[in-house]
């Protein structure tokens, strides 16, 4: 006679750590449970961070970033994958030596500048990315300054990101979702750019508050969450641009810090989902 067993769908998040609790993978494991997944982590640096900014980063020995995602991937197996900030060559290219085999979503947030405007990593790293990441990942989730980069030119209209999509698109990548929270315009407009060469347009009301600190990781777990539940690429990130707009919602009053402060991640949590295997 067959058991029923119920695993839960889990969803790994590769990123640094943020002590405030807002960003990085304190941000992703707050989003990905907050989604009714099971949280597991990879630490790839250790940033000295608060509400006011980053103050330091020290990282982390290579061979312990590769011996993490080893260890995760041998004892519990990720329904999904999301990736954050990569700030060396070397962690680029043990991240995609490891996931080469991975067989499900992944999610890669290419942090690359400050929410001051500053370059984060540098250019060498940056095209590390591009030949190692892009072609692994499900989708890239760059926001205005990002896909500047990627393009080497200022994009800062819908006009500009219309353009930038095509071209990024074309660096070795499956879809490609722009973000236009950065955009100085009431109603913000994001677009999915597919390999089919189809481009999706989803918008949403700007919300004034200074609370958006870690805005962007918490938008790219949510989709790896919604793919590991199960969600068409579309529907999930429709689902994860609609969890930040109420996350950000939930947070706009609150006062968490002396600078900008975190998102609600836990407005509506979820009961744990599973998946039934009969053994």
């Amino acid at each position: 006679m067959k058991t029923v067993i119920h695993k839960p769908i889990s969803v790994l998040s590769i990123a640094g750590f943020d002590g405030s609790g807002g960003a990085g993978i304190q941000a992703d494991t707050k989003t990905i449970s907050a989604h009714g997944c099971y949280a597991t982590n990879v630490l790839t640096a250790l940033p000295i961070q608060n509400t006011t900014g980053v103050k330091n980063i020290y990282e982390l020995p290579a061979n312990a970033i590769r011996e993490q995602i080893k260890s995760i991937l041998d004892d519990i197996y990720p329904n999904a994958i999301k990736i954050g900030m990569v700030h060396s060559i070397e962690l680029v290219e043990i991240i995609a030596d490891e996931l080469k085999h991975y067989n499900g979503p992944i999610v890669f947030d290419p942090v690359m500048v400050s929410t001051s405007g500053h370059q984060l990593i540098k250019d060498d790293t940056i095209l590390a990315c591009i030949e190692n990441l892009f072609p692994i990942a499900t989708i890239i989730t760059p926001n205005l300054n990002e896909a500047s980069i990627l393009v080497n030119k200022t994009i800062n209209t819908t006009e500009l990101m219309l353009i930038a999509g095509e071209k990024i698109l074309n660096l070795n990548c499956k879809n490609v979702l722009i973000k236009g929270g950065h955009l100085e315009q009431k109603e913000l407009i994001s677009y999915l750019f597919q390999q089919n060469k189809s481009i999706v347009t989803f918008t949403s009301t700007k919300i004034i508050t200074k609370n958006t600190h870690g805005s962007g990781c918490t938008l790219s777990s949510a989709i790896a969450s919604n793919l590991a539940i199960g969600h068409p690429l579309t529907e999930s990130v429709k689902l994860a641009q609609e969890y930040v707009e109420q996350a950000i919602y939930g947070s706009k009053d609150l006062i968490i810090g002396k600078g900008n402060g975190p998102l609600n991640h836990l407005f509506n949590p979820q009961k744990l989902k599973t998946n039934e295997i009969y053994n």
